[in-house]
């Protein structure tokens, strides 16, 4: 049986479980907000949920995409002994996490979330090529027109940001001084591109996508800020042989089996930017005819 652990209206999950139906897989799809209760059956682990209901020992593969297991926990009125199985029930939905993340699976909750500075830090030591990057609570060391700034955390989005509208952090080059000084700020050096790369990564395996973003003034610093009335061209891409290598020594690193890393070239140059590991895939899976989903759904 293959748990899949994802939110609820994601697409990109929906798609690989249609394949998994085509392949005649058994899986159990667990969202985000489903509670679980920890029994024991036959002297087994059994879950339970509203909606869903599985043996620990049935599960032989795992997919996490987003959302993670929520355990319902029980409380005492006796507040001491509360404190005591608050803590035995802690132990115990550990327990099944860690089970889950030792067996096969596409990532895992417990590193889902990736920190920026480290990752960099280690692609480094693999022997990528890194933009020059800095901290800094002002804009004393910056050179503006030559320097982007961009965030450090791995959500870019910024819910209900005005009024009822959400808003998303893009790359931007900083271009004017700031006279007071503000929070610990990301700044690196502007590379001027030939084009940008995405790369999908699986079990040791690349698959790369080409994205011509420096045409157009809108995509030309981060290719995110979509124009969907002149889409950028995306086109097959397949990287040198050392650079994929260095990809898979990166990865193995980082403790990751699958996820998106970006790139960008210059001339004979790569330089790498990121990793997301749980990134959206299904676009340029589709545009490229690549079908990760299907590619997922076969490694399950």
């Amino acid at each position: 049986m293959i748990l899949i652990i994802s939110d609820n209206n994601d697409i990109s999950t929906t798609e690989v479980i249609k394949w998994l139906l085509v392949m005649g897989k058994k899986f159990i799809r667990v969202h985000e907000d489903e509670i679980f209760e920890i029994k024991i059956r036959e002297k087994r682990i059994f879950l339970e949920s509203t909606s869903n209901h599985f043996f620990l020992d049935e599960i032989h593969s795992v997919w996490y995409r987003r959302g993670g297991l929520n355990f319902k926990r029980l409380r005492y009125k006796n507040e001491a002994i509360n404190i005591n199985m608050n803590e035995a029930q802690h132990w115990l939905e550990d327990y099944v996490k860690k089970k889950l993340e030792s067996i096969k699976h596409i990532n895992k909750e417990s590193n889902s979330l990736v920190n920026k500075l480290l990752v960099l830090e280690e692609a480094e030591k693999v022997g990528l090529d890194v933009p020059s990057y800095f901290l800094s609570e002002n804009t004393d060391d910056v050179i503006f027109g030559k320097t982007i700034v961009k965030t450090l955390a791995g959500n870019p989005m910024l819910e209900s940001f005005y009024k009822d509208s959400n808003g998303m952090m893009f790359t931007t080059i900083v271009e004017e001084p700031e006279n007071e000084n503000f929070f610990p700020t990301f700044f690196q050096e502007k590379i001027e591109k030939d084009f940008e790369i995405r790369t999908f990564y699986l079990n040791g395996k690349c698959w790369s996508i080409g994205i011509f973003s420096q045409n157009d003034e809108q995509t030309k610093v981060d290719f995110r800020n979509y124009n969907y009335e002149k889409r950028n061209k995306n086109v097959r891409y397949t990287l040198p042989k050392e650079i994929e290598e260095k990809i898979h020594h990166l990865m193995q690193k980082l403790d990751l089996n699958c996820g998106s890393l970006d790139f960008m070239k210059s001339g004979d140059q790569y330089y790498f930017l990121e990793v997301n590991p749980i990134g959206q895939f299904g676009y340029l899976s589709g545009i490229c005819n690549y079908s990760f989903e299907k590619e997922i759904a076969e490694y399950l």
